[in-house]
């Protein structure tokens, strides 16, 4: 198709699937312009199992593109394991029921009609934040976002590195002391095992990891500490990263983001004192633009690009 002839803008439908809730968004792409339409959330009906849970992701997507119609795609993000080319979930650690092998692109595509694939969570968050959010205008990136666990997710050249089979980026589960207390992978000493949700929180001495950042905007001492203490942990495994892959930006997303330069002060600190093989001053620290909608934001990109790459490789195969 020449340049010409191709449509101004197309849009696509991103649902981030969560235990608690699915939100969702429309994107639309206007050559190489990205901006968000609209959006939205529902409860997910986990107690009620993968037939029920896969059910409602069909009927919001058909809400949603009720409510913007011209959506050419969909994008599913996912919080777990899944096979990117069966479309199906492999596991997921928090969600309630049987989700090894279980279908959930093709009921979707045949509910909406529509191409649809999947995508997980974390890397969801760094693709919307490398497109519309923090990483714009950045080739490499290594993303983080603080949660139930510690997501993660590497850009490099502008995309978003999947690996083989949609794991690659799994920042928090790097061993960061061999003898460190056990992850939920089954490993022990991972850095998601020192950042997490519940850790921060009882570092801070507060119930929530928000409380935590309230209590240390607010001057408190034991929550001031245990941001440190995160930090330096932090700061642990994104030097790492930030050996292996030299990233222009390190975005830190989830709850604790608010904190700002009480996280990233700390996280700074303990660069310094680890990187030695590239210059500090040309990788920026900082956190995610996008909060709670950088999931569906995410999947909603990756289903336009994850098709896009369908149809070159259709044609090439063609020729």
């Amino acid at each position: 198709m020449d340049r010409s002839d191709r449509p101004l803008s197309s849009r696509h439908l991103g649902l981030d699937l969560g235990v608690t809730n699915i939100k969702w968004a429309v994107v639309e792409h206007d050559r190489g312009t990205w901006r968000t339409v609209d959006r939205g959330q529902v409860a997910t009906p986990s107690a009620d199992g993968p037939e029920a849970v896969v059910a409602r992701l069909s009927t919001l997507g058909a809400e949603a593109i009720a409510r913007c119609p011209g959506v050419s795609s969909v994008g599913i993000g996912v919080p777990g394991l899944y096979d990117p080319v069966a479309g199906s979930t492999r596991f997921l650690v928090n969600m309630p029921g049987d989700w090894a092998g279980r279908p959930v692109a093709s009921p979707v595509e045949a509910a909406l009609g529509l191409p649809v694939a999947l995508i997980n969570d974390a890397r969801a968050f760094g693709l919307a934040e490398l497109r519309l959010g923090a990483g714009r205008g950045a080739q490499s990136i290594v993303g983080l976002t603080l949660g139930t666990g510690v997501g993660g997710v590497i850009a490099v050249d502008g995309r978003v590195h999947l690996g083989h089979d949609g794991t690659a980026g799994e920042v928090g589960h790097q061993t960061i002391d061999p003898d460190g207390p056990p992850c939920g992978c089954g490993n022990d000493g991972c850095l998601e095992a020192f950042a997490r949700a519940d850790r921060i929180a009882a570092a801070c001495g507060t119930a929530t990891v928000e409380a935590a950042v309230v209590a240390a905007h607010a001057g408190d001492e034991q929550a001031l500490a245990g941001l440190a203490e995160i930090g330096r942990y932090l700061g642990i495994g994104i030097g790492n990263m930030i050996a292996v892959i030299s990233p222009d930006r390190v975005i830190i997303g989830g709850g604790i983001a608010p904190a700002g330069d009480l996280l990233l002060g700390p996280i700074r600190d303990e660069l310094r004192r680890r990187v030695r093989t590239t210059s500090l001053d040309e990788v920026e620290i900082v956190t995610a633009e996008l909060g709670t909608w950088a999931g569906a934001i995410g999947a909603a990109v990756h289903g336009e690009e994850a098709v896009a790459r369908r149809a070159s490789a259709g044609a090439n195969a063609a020729r």
